[in-house]
């Protein structure tokens, strides 16, 4: 059974980022822009409140199914004067996978899709790092999903960085990467009586990313 057009809603909360504690003085007017690169050395790590990692496919070949992962853990490094030296480390949980319809989760979960119980994490490790652009990037890297490691490369959008209210340091990038899901053992599907499929099996990755940098010991 297919539950790609299923429509219960579904509604999970995502995580909260830490928060520092201030005084009363801290206001929106503390929000700093900055416009460039140079000051963003550093380690660095996802927040889960202001971020997506998600992905959409084509389902029945006429509209979009798109999901996203709830759960995970990051390790950020980013070299501003040798962008080269900058990685990224990111698992994520597959039981927390949301398209915002429970009975289509439960189908990907299974052992059709992600196989959450025997996998319980898919992760993507970065191997090279080259800027492309004033604010673009190519990020190549190892993606492993059931066991299976294959070679992806991101395509990555430097976004902005602030400081908010709370004196944290925040930047932001897009990512984006289109891979074959079979080629990672994802190879359950169904035919249409038209002869499509009934998912696709190009499967587009989204990465709307809110990193906060890690305090420097000391």
């Amino acid at each position: 059974m297919n539950l790609f057009n299923r429509v219960v809603p579904s509604r999970r909360p995502a995580p909260l980022p830490p928060q520092r504690s201030v005084g009363a003085s801290a206001s929106p007017t503390a929000v700093l822009p900055d416009p460039n690169l140079t000051n963003l050395s550093g380690e660095w790590v996802v927040d889960p409140a202001h971020s997506r990692i998600g992905f959409s496919v084509r389902h029945a070949m006429v509209t979009t199914v798109r999901g996203c992962f709830l759960e995970y853990e990051s390790r950020l490094y980013f070299d501003a004067h040798d962008p080269t030296r900058s990685r990224a480390d990111i698992t994520l949980f597959t039981s927390s996978v949301d398209t915002g319809v429970e009975q289509r989760d439960a189908h990907l979960v299974g052992r059709d899709f992600l196989d959450a119980v025997t996998y319980p994490r898919m992760r993507f490790t970065s191997t090279a790092v080259e800027q492309t652009g004033a604010d673009l990037f190519s990020m190549s890297g190892e993606l492993t999903i059931k066991g299976v490691t294959r070679p992806v490369v991101l395509d990555m959008t430097y976004i902005g960085s602030v400081t908010d209210p709370f004196g944290y340091d925040r930047v932001g990038f897009d990512g984006t990467t289109t891979i074959n899901r079979s080629d990672w053992g994802l190879t359950y599907n169904s035919r249409l009586a038209e002869g499509g499929a009934m998912v696709s099996e190009k499967v587009r990755l989204q990465l709307d990313i809110a990193a906060i940098r890690t305090p420097t010991g000391g």
